[in-house]
């Protein structure tokens, strides 16, 4: 596996050796000495998404998670955006093609909110997370927060309700933050 740093500190990009022949194709996903050693992925979540849907940005204070995302199936442009207070890139974003052929995956750690647009027909994500889903921690920011001014390349973007009125990083309180 090689393991890629990205602009934000502690976000990496997975690229996996993919062995291919007339039979299909064999990869390895996870190998748990490639991670911190305190990191105990404890929750898999799998999603399908049609074309245009963005999800995110998403968080959750008091049981903040580190993700690692893949694509398995389509194509997805996956945002990872800093909320670490005193971080140097704080309000800053990386974003990544992953999909079902390419087989990249994105390590996120805690402190970041996590969001991924629909660049296919449709997508299958799998992602791996740190601690369990808490909804009462639960927050967010806006896809379309124009100070983070992310090309999520998708026209006419398929939201949920919860996600269309989400604030703005900057009418977060830092109560809200990590």
């Amino acid at each position: 596996m090689n393991i890629q740093r990205t602009p934000l500190n502690g976000v990496l990009l997975l690229v996996p050796e993919k062995y291919d022949d007339d039979r299909g194709f064999f990869t390895e996903t996870y190998r748990r000495e490639e991670f911190p050693a305190d990191l105990d992925f404890v929750q898999d979540n799998l999603s399908r998404s049609r074309q245009g849907v963005v999800r995110g940005l998403h968080y959750q204070i008091e049981h903040p998670q580190a993700k690692l995302v893949m694509a398995v199936s389509g194509e997805i442009l996956d945002v990872a955006v800093d909320l670490r207070e005193g971080s140097t890139t704080y309000g800053l974003h990386t974003a990544h093609r992953l999909s079902g052929t390419n087989m990249y995956q994105l390590y996120i750690p805690e402190g970041f909110a996590h969001g991924f647009s629909v660049l296919s027909e449709s997508a299958v994500v799998y992602y791996k997370c740190s601690d369990y889903y808490f909804p009462k921690g639960e927050r967010g920011i806006r896809w379309d927060d124009p100070d983070l001014a992310i090309d999520w390349q998708v026209e006419d973007p398929v939201l949920s309700e919860k996600d269309r009125e989400l604030p703005t990083l900057n009418e977060v309180t830092f109560k809200d933050l990590f």
